[in-house]
């Protein structure tokens, strides 16, 4: 097998390249999938909004947890260690849908 064969190429559009900042994730889970749920959250606004939801399987869930993990050590060793801050959001929040 040639290594073109293994290669995909991935496309990235101008609208996703910006990306979406995103300082609370809330995850759950079923039998079959896995749903993250990213949100920016506001100092001072009480309601915030799921900016986007990433729905994968079990197993590609347990593949992503390693790869975060693989590059929050790589980051830690080249810049410093991330500290955990703990902290909880002072401001309540419920999840409601549509």
């Amino acid at each position: 097998m040639s290594q073109k064969q293994n290669q995909i190429n991935i496309e990235l559009t101008d609208e996703v390249s910006k990306g979406k900042y995103a300082n609370l994730a809330m995850i759950a889970h079923s039998s079959s999938e896995f749903v993250i749920d990213f949100i920016q959250l506001m100092p001072g606004v009480p309601k915030a909004k799921v900016n986007s939801r990433i729905i994968i399987t079990p197993e590609h869930a347990k593949k992503f947890s390693l790869a975060l993990s693989d590059n929050i050590s790589k980051y830690e060793k080249k810049y410093s260690q991330i500290n955990d801050f703990n902290e909880i959001p002072k401001f309540p929040f419920e999840i409601k849908g549509k």
